[in-house]
């Protein structure tokens, strides 16, 4: 399969290109280590390979809407509301 058909049907299964859902991919195990393993942003964004934490946190808030710290502490206060 050549290149450009790959990433053809990619693209017709994920709705994004190998490379969009590869960043998918690392910014949501990194939202995971965050939000589960209470790691910071930076140690997050080096374990899910990236070696700039303000490239780091400019495709998060790209992604998610806020920055890691203000993302991870909305998600834990809606989880704390939910079982309350």
């Amino acid at each position: 399969m050549s290149t450009s058909t790959f990433h053809h049907h990619f693209r017709a299964l994920t709705a994004m290109s190998p490379l969009q859902y590869q960043k998918w991919l690392r910014l949501n195990e990194a939202r995971r280590l965050m939000l589960i393993e209470n790691q910071d942003a930076a140690a997050a964004a080096f374990q899910v390979g990236y070696e700039s934490p303000s490239q780091f946190s400019r495709e998060y808030g790209r992604l998610f809407g806020n920055a890691p710290l203000r993302d991870i502490t909305n998600l834990r206060q809606m989880a704390a509301m939910e079982t309350a």
